[in-house]
């Protein structure tokens, strides 16, 4: 082809550009309208900052809450705004769920626990062995839970299987043995609309059994946990790729919580 052949090069005129721009604009302001649609009303990300359920979920988890699960307060919006009250297409949870639920006495905290007592019912804890209603929870004990200390050091954590009154089957540890703070409690009564929640790592979370929480409110449920995401050991930096295969934890990304 002879230079005297080629098209000349055609420079976008201003309306090109302006409409070019509107479409990014539109297409970046329609995938944040869909991303906040599904956080509000199907699934949430969360992350574990801390260890209070351990073996369930470690520090580093990563997991999506179903947010249909128990129907739609307040507290299932972004920032939580008053509309209204109670609960929208509501169904209640089973003893046993793990869900996120905003703190009773500071709602601008998120907490992670497992549901033990429901309305109505008498909880007291007795050598680190949970009583409903004056019957003790059937525990087993199971292999100890392999560990590190606070020092790096490999310990073996006393671990049990509880059975709760429903059939539901879970794991707990026991840091302290059953000699803890919180082993020997006097007895709670759960009011009605309200759940008793307590981390599977028994000596350390704070939980129902503290006043500083105490009973959650029907209306304070966020979501129920569903199914781990992502798995990252914190000991390992993100920046350290070299380290990458031994932090990630492959083992653990999409187990259901249980």
């Amino acid at each position: 082809m002879k230079e005297t052949d080629k098209l000349p090069k055609m420079k976008p005129s201003p309306s090109e550009k302006t409409t070019g721009i509107w479409e990014f604009f539109k297409t970046i302001v329609t995938a944040v309208f869909i991303a906040v649609i599904i956080r509000t009303f199907a699934y949430e990300p969360f992350n574990i900052p801390s260890g209070s359920m351990i073996p369930t979920l470690l520090v580093g988890d990563y997991l999506f809450v179903s947010k249909f699960s128990y129907g739609y307060s307040k507290f299932s919006l972004p920032f939580s705004p008053p509309l209204f009250s109670g609960r929208i297409l509501e169904s209640k949870p089973q003893r046993g769920d793990v869900f996120v639920f905003k703190k009773p006495t500071n709602t601008k905290i998120d907490y992670i626990k497992r549901l033990i007592g429901m309305p109505g019912e008498t909880i007291q804890i007795i050598n680190g062995l949970v009583h409903i209603d004056g019957k003790p929870v059937v525990r087993e004990k199971i292999p100890g839970l392999e560990k590190m200390d606070a020092f790096g050091r490999q310990i073996s954590v006393p671990q049990y299987l509880v059975t709760l009154p429903n059939g539901v089957k879970h794991r707990v540890i026991e840091l302290l043995g059953d000699k803890g703070p919180a082993d020997n409690t006097g007895i709670f009564t759960v009011p009605e609309g309200h759940y008793f929640m307590m981390g599977d790592n028994r000596d350390n979370s704070v939980d129902s059994r503290d006043k500083n929480v105490g009973t959650v409110p029907f209306e304070n449920l966020v979501g129920r946990a569903e199914i781990l995401f992502w798995a990252w050991d914190p000991r390992w930096s993100w920046w350290e790729i070299w380290n990458w295969p031994r932090a990630i934890r492959f083992n653990r990304i999409f187990d259901l919580i249980q």
